[in-house]
């Protein structure tokens, strides 16, 4: 069986779970190399997954003709240079969130993407996971019956007392919307179909940030971003939602879930940062319902997302992780994020047509 290769751009925090996952959870795929600025990270995975090929920088990782998808887990504002690098140089690429730091970047590698006929997607991809598609059998099986409204709750103090290198999640590209966000509005869109418009209040309600974690412990955080974002999104079906994402405050009682409202009862979707845990339905009886998820992947199955587009790369179908749906949360998110700036609300152009939904009883690694 032909593997598909591929290459990582960043050997960051979250490569720590990409790593062992993707060298020992996938049967398809294969790492063949990496590469980081700073070397000595990319030497650890190399020494301690067994990668055969060390580049010297990103740019001899684009030249390599063995490499058929290039993982950009770069930092948020390096996603577009990094992506639109390797689609230059003709390969697949699948980004960590967001798809760019601003919408006119995104729309350009997607352009980029389309007249080089490559594919182009990225995470999140937790709602491949248990949790989030049992939900959507649910839904979509009309068990809550017509969906009125639905809410998203991310809340918390901030990521500099416990990062090691904080600052970027305050900066261009970072903020609660963009950083956790994807999480939410992925969601939402896979659950509730495509949005179409939006509205929003924004603040920043700490003008400077004590890092106390270490190794930059005092260093002062002045972020350029807000760093509380409470908005409202409305959806081509008329549902709306509300979603907090919040860097500001101290969560209290339940924390990071969703809530779906619907003709016929409710459901609460676990944390969509995750991707395996019971979905509850409360039915108009006034009884709860635990539901155990009926898809795989209940565990911490980042990098799926990469390996189902290497298999729509093999057959040729859409990879549910696409550019279709990083651009479209991309601009939900750039739009919640300014609407309240500017005191109105935003149209959404794009549109998100749902994938189909993960094939149950497929043995976990490999991928329809």
């Amino acid at each position: 069986m032909k593997k598909t290769k591929i290459a990582f751009v960043g050997v960051g925090d979250i490569s720590h779970t990409y790593l062992p996952n993707l060298t020992k959870k996938f049967d398809e795929i294969e790492v063949i190399g990496v590469c980081d600025l700073i070397r000595e990270r990319a030497e650890w995975a190399v020494r301690e997954f067994g990668i055969p090929k060390l580049y010297n920088d990103m740019y001899e990782l684009f030249a390599d003709p063995e490499v058929d998808i290039v993982l950009n887990i770069t930092r948020p504002d390096e996603h577009y240079e990094v992506t639109k690098a390797a689609l230059l140089a003709g390969k697949h690429v699948y980004s960590e969130k967001p798809l760019a730091a601003t919408l006119e970047k995104g729309a350009e590698l997607v352009e980029l993407a389309k007249e080089k006929g490559l594919y182009l997607g990225g995470a999140p991809d937790t709602f491949l996971g248990g949790a989030i598609q049992t939900a959507r059998k649910l839904i979509d099986a009309g068990e809550i019956g017509e969906i009125v409204s639905a809410a998203g709750f991310m809340k918390c103090r901030g990521h500099e007392t416990w990062h090691p290198d904080p600052e970027f999640y305050y900066k261009r590209g970072g903020g609660p919307m963009m950083d956790m966000g994807p999480y939410y509005v992925t969601a939402f869109v896979n659950l509730l179909g495509s949005a179409v418009r939006v509205t929003s209040m924004t603040r920043n309600t700490y003008p400077e940030r004590v890092i106390t974690s270490k190794p930059k412990y005092g260093q002062v955080i002045h972020p350029t971003v807000p760093t509380h974002v409470a908005g409202l999104i409305e959806f081509e079906s008329g549902a709306i939602a509300t979603l907090l994402t919040s860097f500001d405050i101290y969560p209290m009682g339940s924390n990071n879930f969703i809530e779906i409202y619907g003709s016929k009862g409710a459901m609460i979707v676990p944390d969509p940062n995750n991707f395996g845990s019971p979905v509850k339905i409360l039915r108009p009886s006034g009884e709860w319902e635990e539901i155990e998820p009926t898809f795989d992947y209940t565990w911490n199955a980042r990098g799926v997302g990469l390996c189902d587009m290497a298999k729509a790369i093999e057959t040729g179908r859409t990879p549910r992780a696409g550019y279709e749906l990083t651009y479209h949360a991309l601009e939900v998110m750039t739009a919640l994020t300014t609407a309240g700036d500017l005191g109105r609300h935003i149209d959404i152009a794009s549109r998100y047509n749902r994938t189909a939904p993960m094939v149950a009883g497929i043995p976990e690694g490999k991928l329809d």
